[in-house]
């Protein structure tokens, strides 16, 4: 993350609040399965090939929403070029708009188009056909994180590990809200997810366009 300036740090920050916002308000819904941490659903997959098929099922269409939803959030961010970022959030916007509009009467398709909202997220920030920063889940993060405090330690930049913190911070912190939304709205908390979404994309769009794009 230290070849990204600040504002764009910020916006994965910003990402990484909507993500866990999102995630818990899925969690809670599915009832123990994820709509971003497909490590999680892999191992429910596993555990549901091994003895509880019904769960399996479940995992294994959260992981290929999650999948085609990274196939289309490359293919819109490829075609924005310049654009991406602004045109990847406004892709989650839309994506989680229709999951709210269908959850009274469809439940588990909202759930899929959420996940497929989640797997778009990450191409945020993609550079040479790689994700430079997750978004959605923090593994990666955390491992950097400690990686960058031991170097603080040798010598090294004292603070490269804020990013990594502020990443896991602001995931942690969006998935408490979600989960206080949970029993207030229920699946229409969604909405805030939308306009997170839309938010993000606008500032991001600002950036594009200070910088002449």
């Amino acid at each position: 993350m230290l070849r990204h300036r600040k504002r764009d740090i910020a916006i994965a920050v910003g990402a990484s609040v909507l993500a866990g916002y999102v995630d818990a308000i899925g969690f809670l819904s599915l009832g123990g399965f994820f709509v971003s941490f497909m490590s999680g659903n892999s191992t429910r997959l596993a555990v549901g090939v091994a003895g509880l098929p019904p769960e399996a099922l479940i995992a294994a269409r959260l992981i290929a929403s999650f999948v085609a939803g990274v196939v289309v959030g490359s293919l819109v961010g490829a075609a924005a070029k310049r654009w991406r970022r602004p045109g990847v959030l406004l892709l989650v916007a839309g994506l989680l708009a229709a999951a709210t509009l269908v959850a009274m009467g469809a439940p588990d398709l909202a759930m899929l188009l959420v996940a497929a909202a989640m797997g778009a997220e990450n191409t945020t920030f993609e550079r040479d056909g790689e994700v430079s920063i997750g978004l959605t889940y923090m593994t990666g993060a955390l491992v950097k994180l400690g990686q960058r405090l031991a170097g603080a330690i040798m010598g090294g930049p004292k603070l490269a590990w804020a990013p990594y913190l502020m990443l896991w911070l602001g995931l942690v912190g969006g998935a408490v809200a979600g989960a206080l939304a949970w029993p207030v709205f229920g699946l229409a908390g969604l909405w805030v997810g939308v306009a997170g979404a839309v938010m993000l994309a606008s500032i991001a769009g600002f950036v594009v366009r200070s910088e002449g794009g």
